[in-house]
């Protein structure tokens, strides 16, 4: 869970069920590779369930468990304290790139 990616998963799915493409809409940054590696640590890890049904064209969703909704709590504050900072982080970055020497 201490990846930014999980941490996506999880508030996506926090809304609903979603199917990948769904989630690969949601969170535009990741590629494709990393959101099915994402879904499959979060799977292992007890946080996410996938459901795939028996359908034309097939079609699957996932879903956080009890264990994943419970982390719901954890991520808020989190995604609120990023959310009040970013003007001053956003000033800290530009100020470090304007300092920082380029590489050739």
């Amino acid at each position: 869970m201490g990846d930014k990616w999980s941490m996506l998963v999880v508030g996506a799915l926090a809304v609903g069920d979603a199917r990948y493409s769904d989630l690969d809409t949601t969170i535009p940054a990741i590629s494709r590779r990393m959101l099915t590696l994402t879904l499959k640590r979060l799977q292992r890890s007890g946080l996410v369930d996938r459901t795939a049904y028996a359908e034309v064209p097939p079609r699957v969703e996932y879903s956080l468990t009890g264990l994943g909704s419970s982390l719901l709590s954890a991520i808020e504050p989190l995604a609120a304290w990023s959310a009040e900072q970013r003007t001053e982080i956003r000033r800290h970055q530009d100020a470090y790139d304007m300092s920082a020497p380029r590489s050739a």
